[in-house]
């Protein structure tokens, strides 16, 4: 029976990431993944790492220190994750929303970020192809993007070249502990391996891990669905641009209504649309609790259509070739679980980063080590142990 020091579940964008940087620290270490590698939701997302969609706070710190080390991974690795830092646009449709962004730029800015709000005439200078009768929005140079596909490659060789060991289409079945309620080895469907420790990176299939040593993770999948456009000859658009309304359609407790139609809000879309390096476009954004349905819906591709069309006239005359859905790991809070749980010593979470799997990976993979080897964190990450579910469950009793 082989053992490892640590064995992470899930090789997705965190799980890879989390597995690179323990066998850089030099541990033993098993990567483990019931399919390939990127196979779920990391190869059905969206491309960017930003700072401009995340409320202020710890949420806005993990993301912009997740960019810095992107920009310094992306010089170290030999797999080109195809980083680039485009920087973003956010659009305020109308003058509600440019008084509500004004805010939250005034909030960040304190917070030393470099946001900056752009008017009317700006707008049109920078993204030319947007609509003339938008209100003003929202300029983040650091805003990056990247190919998520390649990203998790890039994590996994790195992590081989270190003595990573990969054990892709193995399937958990069960994870044991010991008389004392310790991590003791994970069962798949083609041999069980020893370890003391386990980080459960496996995405919106979380919980069915967690429940195989009696812990409930709180994680629902959240479907979204993004088009595919043509390759075009010019530039719809030079960078991420999105609508102000995604972070009014991402975080429920925001409490205001846009002025679309039935469909776009039944579907709670929102405009989002990236550039690729291949010269197509990547079009949003959708956000549907379909348990995990991650088929097609036509008329949920109609709904961020129209969308798309309101803010960008020109994507009338451009075809969409494909459509692909994925599953985010939504949590009531929006924040990420990165902890240990305390009452099964050696059982690691990092999970429930919603739409910021890709953009926090690499921070996240750290502190998770940092966690393992008894390091300080780059951060204060109280607000993200697990043990929050406790004391909400001992206040609502």
């Amino acid at each position: 029976m082989e053992s490892f020091d640590v064995i992470v579940i899930g090789a997705g964008v965190i799980g890879s990431s989390v597995a690179y940087h323990l066998a850089k620290k030099g541990l033993d270490v098993a990567l483990i993944e019931k399919g390939g590698i990127a196979s779920g939701t990391s190869s059905r997302c969206d491309a960017v790492a930003l700072i401009c969609d995340k409320k202020p706070g710890i949420d806005t710190e993990i993301g912009y220190a997740s960019i810095q080390l992107f920009k310094q991974l992306a010089k170290e690795f030999s797999v080109d994750f195809e980083f680039a830092s485009r920087g973003s646009l956010y659009v305020c449709e109308t003058d509600k929303e440019l008084e509500i962004a004004r805010g939250y730029v005034s909030e960040q800015a304190k917070d030393g970020y470099d946001m900056r709000m752009v008017d009317k005439q700006e707008l049109q200078q920078i993204e030319p192809y947007l609509a003339d009768d938008l209100a003003g929005g929202i300029w983040t140079e650091v805003d990056s993007s990247m190919n998520p596909y390649k990203l998790c490659y890039a994590f996994v060789e790195e992590g081989k070249k270190l003595g990573l060991k990969v054990c892709d289409y193995h399937s958990v079945q069960d994870i044991t502990l010991d008389n004392k309620g310790r991590v003791e080895s994970v069962v798949t469907d083609r041999g069980t391996f020893k370890t003391k420790r386990i980080v459960n990176c496996a995405g919106v299939w979380s919980p069915k891990i967690a429940q195989m040593v009696g812990v409930h993770i709180p994680i629902k999948p959240r479907k979204g669905m993004v088009l595919i456009s043509e390759k075009t000859p010019f530039k719809v658009a030079s960078q991420k641009v999105h609508e102000f309304g995604y972070m009014l359609s991402k975080f429920e407790d925001i409490n205001f209504k846009r002025n679309v139609s039935e469909l776009v809000e039944k579907h709670n879309v929102a405009f989002t649309i990236e550039p690729t390096d291949a010269n197509n476009f990547l079009i949003g954004g959708h956000r549907a609790f379909r348990g995990f349905d991650i088929s097609s819906e036509v008329e949920v591709m109609r709904a961020i259509a129209e969308r798309a069309i309101r803010f960008l006239p020109k994507l009338k005359d451009i075809n969409c070739i494909r459509a692909y859905a994925g599953v985010r790991t939504w949590v009531e809070d929006h924040l990420p679980i990165v902890s240990e749980v305390e009452h099964v010593p050696g059982f690691f979470i990092a999970s429930g980063h919603e739409g910021d799997g890709i953009s926090m990976s690499p921070i996240t993979g750290r502190m998770v080590t940092q966690l393992i080897t008894g390091e300080p964190t780059d951060f204060n990450i109280d607000k993200l142990n697990y043990s929050r579910y406790k004391k909400k469950l001992a206040v609502n009793v």
